[in-house]
Protein backbone atom coordinates (compact mmCIF):
# COMPACT_ATOMS: atom_id res chain seq x y z
CA UNK A 1 0.00 0.00 0.00
CA UNK A 2 1.58 3.75 -0.84
CA UNK A 3 1.39 6.62 0.70
CA UNK A 4 1.31 10.01 -1.51
CA UNK A 5 2.86 13.25 0.73
CA UNK A 6 2.04 16.65 -0.96
CA UNK A 7 4.73 18.87 -1.47
CA UNK A 8 4.40 21.84 -0.44
CA UNK A 9 1.90 20.91 2.57
CA UNK A 10 1.42 22.81 5.79
CA UNK A 11 2.85 26.66 6.77
CA UNK A 12 2.89 28.86 4.45
CA UNK A 13 5.07 32.69 4.56
CA UNK A 14 2.17 34.40 6.23
CA UNK A 15 1.80 31.92 8.87
CA UNK A 16 5.29 31.66 9.62
CA UNK A 17 5.39 35.68 9.73
CA UNK A 18 1.96 35.61 12.08
CA UNK A 19 3.43 32.76 14.76
CA UNK A 20 6.69 35.28 14.80
CA UNK A 21 5.24 38.09 15.72
CA UNK A 22 3.61 36.67 18.53
CA UNK A 23 6.19 35.07 19.94
CA UNK A 24 8.58 37.79 19.59
CA UNK A 25 5.66 40.08 21.11
CA UNK A 26 6.03 37.81 23.87
CA UNK A 27 9.74 37.85 24.14
CA UNK A 28 9.90 41.94 23.89
CA UNK A 29 6.88 42.51 26.38
CA UNK A 30 6.61 39.23 28.35
CA UNK A 31 2.58 37.66 29.01
CA UNK A 32 0.36 38.61 28.87
CA UNK A 33 0.60 39.18 25.24
CA UNK A 34 -3.69 39.43 23.95
CA UNK A 35 -4.39 38.14 20.32
CA UNK A 36 -7.35 39.18 18.53
CA UNK A 37 -9.12 36.61 16.69
CA UNK A 38 -6.88 33.73 16.42
CA UNK A 39 -4.00 33.75 14.56
CA UNK A 40 -3.94 31.51 12.40
CA UNK A 41 -6.65 28.79 12.12
CA UNK A 42 -5.23 26.30 13.79
CA UNK A 43 -5.74 24.91 17.45
CA UNK A 44 -2.33 22.87 17.67
CA UNK A 45 -0.76 26.41 17.11
CA UNK A 46 -3.19 28.68 19.04
CA UNK A 47 -2.92 26.34 22.12
CA UNK A 48 1.57 26.15 21.81
CA UNK A 49 0.84 30.19 22.11
CA UNK A 50 -1.65 29.89 24.74
CA UNK A 51 0.99 27.51 27.09
CA UNK A 52 3.60 30.65 26.49
CA UNK A 53 1.10 33.57 27.76
CA UNK A 54 -0.96 34.39 24.32
CA UNK A 55 -4.52 35.53 25.08
CA UNK A 56 -7.03 35.67 22.16
CA UNK A 57 -10.39 37.42 22.02
CA UNK A 58 -12.58 38.18 19.80
CA UNK A 59 -13.24 41.85 20.23
CA UNK A 60 -10.81 44.57 21.40
CA UNK A 61 -13.07 45.42 24.34
CA UNK A 62 -11.68 42.38 26.04
CA UNK A 63 -8.09 43.94 25.68
CA UNK A 64 -7.32 46.09 28.68
CA UNK A 65 -6.10 49.64 28.07
CA UNK A 66 -2.73 50.42 27.38
CA UNK A 67 -1.93 46.57 26.81
CA UNK A 68 -0.28 45.28 23.26
CA UNK A 69 -2.71 43.07 21.27
CA UNK A 70 -1.43 41.43 17.91
CA UNK A 71 -4.01 41.02 14.63
CA UNK A 72 -4.37 38.28 13.42
CA UNK A 73 -2.84 36.49 9.76
CA UNK A 74 -6.57 37.31 8.32
CA UNK A 75 -6.62 41.63 8.73
CA UNK A 76 -9.17 43.51 10.28
CA UNK A 77 -11.38 46.45 9.25
CA UNK A 78 -10.57 50.04 9.82
CA UNK A 79 -12.68 50.35 12.58
CA UNK A 80 -10.67 47.73 14.27
CA UNK A 81 -7.69 49.83 13.47
CA UNK A 82 -9.32 52.97 14.88
CA UNK A 83 -10.54 51.50 18.10
CA UNK A 84 -7.40 49.50 18.90
CA UNK A 85 -5.64 53.44 18.32
CA UNK A 86 -8.54 55.18 20.42
CA UNK A 87 -7.84 53.14 23.41
CA UNK A 88 -4.01 53.11 23.14
CA UNK A 89 -3.23 49.20 22.57
CA UNK A 90 0.34 48.97 21.50
CA UNK A 91 -0.38 47.00 18.20
CA UNK A 92 1.53 44.16 16.00
CA UNK A 93 -0.30 44.01 12.88
CA UNK A 94 0.79 40.20 11.89
CA UNK A 95 -1.70 40.40 8.85
CA UNK A 96 -0.67 38.36 6.04
CA UNK A 97 0.79 41.19 3.19
CA UNK A 98 -1.31 38.71 0.36
CA UNK A 99 -4.45 40.27 2.46
CA UNK A 100 -2.86 43.74 2.62
CA UNK A 101 -2.45 43.81 -0.76
CA UNK A 102 -6.39 42.66 -1.20
CA UNK A 103 -6.97 45.71 1.15
CA UNK A 104 -4.88 48.10 -0.97
CA UNK A 105 -6.63 46.96 -4.03
CA UNK A 106 -9.64 47.94 -2.51
CA UNK A 107 -8.90 51.46 -1.53
CA UNK A 108 -7.22 52.24 -4.76
CA UNK A 109 -11.06 51.05 -6.55
CA UNK A 110 -12.97 53.48 -3.96
CA UNK A 111 -11.11 56.20 -4.30
CA UNK A 112 -11.68 55.81 -8.71
CA UNK A 113 -15.03 55.90 -7.58
CA UNK A 114 -15.96 51.86 -8.34
CA UNK A 115 -18.45 49.67 -6.23
CA UNK A 116 -16.66 46.91 -5.42
CA UNK A 117 -17.87 42.83 -5.31
CA UNK A 118 -15.95 40.32 -2.70
CA UNK A 119 -15.52 36.87 -3.34
CA UNK A 120 -15.67 35.10 -0.56
CA UNK A 121 -17.11 32.85 2.76
CA UNK A 122 -19.50 35.10 5.17
CA UNK A 123 -18.72 35.24 8.51
CA UNK A 124 -14.74 34.36 7.76
CA UNK A 125 -12.85 36.94 9.39
CA UNK A 126 -10.42 37.50 6.51
CA UNK A 127 -13.93 38.51 5.06
CA UNK A 128 -15.11 41.14 7.40
CA UNK A 129 -11.54 42.83 7.30
CA UNK A 130 -11.79 43.55 3.96
CA UNK A 131 -14.84 44.39 3.62
CA UNK A 132 -14.32 46.61 6.09
CA UNK A 133 -11.90 48.54 4.68
CA UNK A 134 -15.19 50.79 2.97
CA UNK A 135 -18.09 51.69 5.30
CA UNK A 136 -20.19 51.34 1.72
CA UNK A 137 -20.07 50.50 -1.95
CA UNK A 138 -19.13 46.98 -1.16
CA UNK A 139 -20.92 43.41 -1.93
CA UNK A 140 -20.59 39.89 -0.91
CA UNK A 141 -21.03 37.07 -3.43
CA UNK A 142 -20.34 33.61 -2.20
CA UNK A 143 -21.74 31.56 -5.14
CA UNK A 144 -22.94 32.47 -8.83
CA UNK A 145 -26.54 32.57 -7.95
CA UNK A 146 -25.45 35.46 -5.19
CA UNK A 147 -24.40 37.01 -8.84
CA UNK A 148 -27.61 36.36 -10.21
CA UNK A 149 -29.10 38.52 -7.70
CA UNK A 150 -26.96 40.79 -7.07
CA UNK A 151 -28.20 44.76 -7.07
CA UNK A 152 -25.77 47.38 -7.44
CA UNK A 153 -25.65 50.91 -7.95
CA UNK A 154 -24.20 51.29 -11.35
CA UNK A 155 -22.93 47.91 -13.41
CA UNK A 156 -20.69 49.88 -16.03
CA UNK A 157 -18.56 50.37 -12.87
CA UNK A 158 -18.00 47.61 -10.44
CA UNK A 159 -14.49 45.90 -9.80
CA UNK A 160 -13.97 42.57 -7.86
CA UNK A 161 -11.71 40.89 -4.98
CA UNK A 162 -11.24 37.98 -3.54
CA UNK A 163 -11.05 36.31 -0.46
CA UNK A 164 -7.01 34.89 -0.40
CA UNK A 165 -7.80 31.30 0.29
CA UNK A 166 -10.98 30.30 -2.02
CA UNK A 167 -10.74 27.22 -4.22
CA UNK A 168 -9.33 28.58 -7.72
CA UNK A 169 -12.19 26.39 -9.57
CA UNK A 170 -14.66 27.83 -7.47
CA UNK A 171 -13.62 31.36 -7.90
CA UNK A 172 -12.97 31.30 -11.41
CA UNK A 173 -16.28 30.27 -11.94
CA UNK A 174 -17.85 33.31 -10.03
CA UNK A 175 -15.74 35.33 -11.80
CA UNK A 176 -17.15 33.95 -15.06
CA UNK A 177 -20.47 34.91 -13.96
CA UNK A 178 -19.94 38.29 -12.53
CA UNK A 179 -17.99 39.05 -16.03
CA UNK A 180 -21.40 37.33 -18.22
CA UNK A 181 -23.46 39.44 -16.30
CA UNK A 182 -21.51 43.07 -15.80
CA UNK A 183 -18.92 42.83 -18.73
CA UNK A 184 -16.62 46.05 -17.76
CA UNK A 185 -16.53 44.78 -14.36
CA UNK A 186 -12.91 45.19 -13.51
CA UNK A 187 -10.65 42.68 -11.62
CA UNK A 188 -7.54 43.12 -9.72
CA UNK A 189 -4.18 43.49 -11.48
CA UNK A 190 -3.36 39.95 -10.00
CA UNK A 191 -4.82 36.99 -8.71
CA UNK A 192 -5.93 37.42 -4.97
CA UNK A 193 -5.65 34.12 -4.72
CA UNK A 194 -2.12 33.15 -2.61
CA UNK A 195 0.94 31.49 -4.21
CA UNK A 196 0.58 28.93 -1.18
CA UNK A 197 -3.34 27.82 -1.53
CA UNK A 198 -2.47 27.35 -5.17
CA UNK A 199 0.23 25.14 -4.37
CA UNK A 200 -1.45 23.21 -2.28
CA UNK A 201 -4.83 22.73 -4.72
CA UNK A 202 -2.17 21.44 -7.30
CA UNK A 203 -0.37 18.90 -4.97
CA UNK A 204 -3.93 17.72 -4.07
CA UNK A 205 -5.02 17.46 -7.76
CA UNK A 206 -1.58 15.83 -8.40
CA UNK A 207 -1.69 13.03 -5.89
CA UNK A 208 -5.22 12.05 -7.28
CA UNK A 209 -3.71 12.04 -10.65
CA UNK A 210 -1.15 9.41 -9.61
CA UNK A 211 -3.93 7.26 -8.20
CA UNK A 212 -4.73 8.13 -4.73
CA UNK A 213 -8.46 7.12 -4.39
CA UNK A 214 -8.44 8.96 -0.71
CA UNK A 215 -7.05 12.12 0.56
CA UNK A 216 -6.24 13.20 4.03
CA UNK A 217 -6.28 16.82 4.64
CA UNK A 218 -4.72 17.76 8.16
CA UNK A 219 -5.88 20.98 9.74
CA UNK A 220 -8.73 22.49 12.15
CA UNK A 221 -12.45 23.05 11.00
CA UNK A 222 -12.19 26.85 10.93
CA UNK A 223 -9.38 27.09 8.07
CA UNK A 224 -10.89 27.91 4.85
CA UNK A 225 -7.41 26.17 3.11
CA UNK A 226 -8.14 23.40 4.65
CA UNK A 227 -11.31 22.80 3.66
CA UNK A 228 -11.09 24.16 0.50
CA UNK A 229 -8.34 21.29 -0.07
CA UNK A 230 -11.12 18.49 0.84
CA UNK A 231 -13.14 20.21 -1.75
CA UNK A 232 -10.54 20.03 -4.41
CA UNK A 233 -10.04 16.39 -3.65
CA UNK A 234 -13.39 15.44 -4.02
CA UNK A 235 -13.52 17.46 -7.18
CA UNK A 236 -11.06 15.20 -8.83
CA UNK A 237 -12.54 12.22 -8.02
CA UNK A 238 -11.00 11.19 -4.69
CA UNK A 239 -12.65 10.47 -0.90
CA UNK A 240 -11.55 13.38 1.16
CA UNK A 241 -11.52 13.81 4.77
CA UNK A 242 -10.42 16.59 7.18
CA UNK A 243 -8.55 15.35 10.27
CA UNK A 244 -6.72 17.35 12.65
CA UNK A 245 -3.53 15.07 13.37
CA UNK A 246 -3.93 15.16 17.04
CA UNK A 247 -6.76 12.25 17.08
CA UNK A 248 -6.32 8.68 17.00
CA UNK A 249 -6.93 7.80 13.59
CA UNK A 250 -10.27 6.30 12.53
CA UNK A 251 -8.63 2.99 10.36
CA UNK A 252 -11.80 2.51 8.92
CA UNK A 253 -11.58 5.88 6.58
CA UNK A 254 -8.59 3.83 5.01
CA UNK A 255 -10.89 0.53 3.80
CA UNK A 256 -10.04 -0.56 0.52
CA UNK A 257 -7.57 2.48 -0.40
CA UNK A 258 -4.46 0.85 -1.80
CA UNK A 259 -2.95 4.49 -2.01
CA UNK A 260 -3.57 7.51 0.07
CA UNK A 261 -2.35 11.20 -0.62
CA UNK A 262 -1.73 13.05 2.65
CA UNK A 263 -1.35 17.27 2.74
CA UNK A 264 -2.48 19.85 5.16
CA UNK A 265 -3.47 23.00 5.51
CA UNK A 266 -1.32 26.44 5.38
CA UNK A 267 -1.55 27.13 9.16
CA UNK A 268 -1.15 23.12 9.82
CA UNK A 269 2.51 22.04 11.54
CA UNK A 270 4.44 19.62 10.17
CA UNK A 271 5.16 17.32 13.40
CA UNK A 272 1.35 16.56 12.68
CA UNK A 273 2.27 15.41 9.27
CA UNK A 274 4.87 13.66 10.25
CA UNK A 275 3.00 12.32 13.43
CA UNK A 276 -0.27 10.94 10.94
CA UNK A 277 2.39 9.44 8.36
CA UNK A 278 3.82 7.77 11.36
CA UNK A 279 0.43 6.18 11.86
CA UNK A 280 -0.26 5.22 8.41
CA UNK A 281 3.11 3.16 8.44
CA UNK A 282 2.35 1.57 11.18
CA UNK A 283 -1.02 0.78 9.37
CA UNK A 284 0.62 -0.61 6.62
CA UNK A 285 1.70 1.77 4.15
CA UNK A 286 4.67 2.35 2.74
CA UNK A 287 7.05 5.21 3.81
CA UNK A 288 5.49 8.51 1.81
CA UNK A 289 6.47 9.28 -1.67
CA UNK A 290 6.86 12.65 -2.08
CA UNK A 291 4.40 14.77 -4.93
CA UNK A 292 6.47 17.95 -5.67
CA UNK A 293 4.62 20.70 -8.04
CA UNK A 294 6.55 23.54 -6.83
CA UNK A 295 9.72 25.00 -4.61
CA UNK A 296 8.14 27.53 -2.42
CA UNK A 297 11.41 30.21 -1.15
CA UNK A 298 8.87 33.20 -0.59
CA UNK A 299 9.74 35.13 2.67
CA UNK A 300 7.54 38.05 4.80
CA UNK A 301 9.18 40.39 6.23
CA UNK A 302 8.65 40.75 9.74
CA UNK A 303 7.15 44.41 11.03
CA UNK A 304 9.79 46.90 11.57
CA UNK A 305 9.09 47.34 15.08
CA UNK A 306 9.51 43.29 15.56
CA UNK A 307 12.26 43.05 13.64
CA UNK A 308 14.44 45.72 15.53
CA UNK A 309 13.21 44.24 18.91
Amino acid sequence: MQLLLANPRGFCAGVDRAIAIVEQALAQFGAPIYVRHEVVHNRFVVDDLKAKGAIFVEELRDVPAGSTVVFSAHGVSRAVRAEAAARGLKVFDATCPLVTKVHAEVAKMREQGREIVMIGHSGHPEVEGTMGQSRKGMYLVENAGDVARLNVRDGSNLASVTQTTLSVDDAREIVDALKARFPAIVGPKTDDICYATQNRQDAVKAMVARGATLVLVIGSETSSNAQRLVEVARNAGASAHLIDGESPLDEALLDDHKTIGLTAGASTPEELVRGTAARLAEAGYALPEEIEVAKEDVHFRLPKEVAQA
